[in-house]
């Protein structure tokens, strides 16, 4: 990974929303074993955070940064960008994480669910990437957008989450072109990983699983593995979705 000839000894940073569990902890570690030093954004989730921030530091001294935001609303949003621009003059890589998930059946629909999802899902990393663009271009940077196979084929009674989703795959994209040749943008789009922490019944998880080429579930360190092959060795891939999903969007 190129970096910028001022900071050649310095550890490439990292910030990853949504970071302190799940698939933004596993992402967490996999960077930080691979040598960056991490912002570990969280929402409401201090306590994962802190554990998570030492676990890490263990190994590696003064070496994770805990930045905290509220993702749908424009002044957290602010905040942060302003937290990392003052941390981060390393700025290598930024990955968009975090993420909102729940039923919206359409008949139920509220505004606030609208502006709930949709800003934590979309507009949140949207404004994120605008603010710390022009740092990850001193740094010849990565962003790297967490999607799903539901941008493509949407997941019924999710109409919200299925749109902000494909906004997510959009964005990534139209960012490529914008922010080239200097930021690459990718994105990566999770099959069956870890299944919804509101549950789902054990016969809907067989059908699923019995509708993925592979037959099993994946793993965090599955899209783990996935952010760091995009951010460290795909220097020619830019606007792509990297769907790592089992096999499972063959059937949807």
């Amino acid at each position: 990974m190129s970096v910028n000839k001022a900071t050649v000894n310095t550890p490439p940073q990292a910030l990853v929303t949504g970071g302190a569990k799940r698939l933004g902890a596993a992402i967490c570690r996999h960077l930080h074993a691979a040598g960056y030093d991490l912002l570990i954004h969280y929402r409401d989730s201090e306590a994962a955070a802190v554990k998570l921030a030492a676990e890490l530091e263990a190994s590696r001294a003064s070496s994770v940064e805990l930045v905290q935001a509220d993702l749908s609303k424009m002044d957290s949003v602010n905040s942060l960008i302003e937290q990392v621009l003052s941390s981060a003059q390393s700025l290598a890589l930024v990955v968009n994480n975090a993420s909102r998930f729940y039923p919206t059946p359409l008949a139920g629909v509220s505004v606030a669910d609208w502006d709930a999802l949709m800003g934590a899902n979309l507009q949140g990393a949207f404004f994120l990437n605008q603010g710390l663009s022009r740092r990850l271009a001193s740094q010849q940077g990565n962003i790297i957008n967490i999607a799903d196979i539901y941008a493509r084929s949407p997941l019924a009674n999710h109409a919200l989450y299925n749109i902000t989703k494909a906004g997510v795959v959009m964005m990534t994209k139209a960012l490529a072109l914008e922010l080239a040749p200097d930021v690459r943008v990718n994105s990566v789009s999770p099959g069956i990983i870890l299944w919804p922490e509101n549950g789902i019944s054990s016969e809907a998880r067989e059908r699923m699983l019995e509708n993925t080429a592979l037959g099993r579930a994946g793993q965090p360190d599955d899209i783990a593995a996935a952010v760091l092959f995009l951010a460290q060795r795909a220097a020619y891939i830019t606007g792509h979705d990297l769907r790592v999903d089992g096999g499972r969007s063959l059937y949807i």
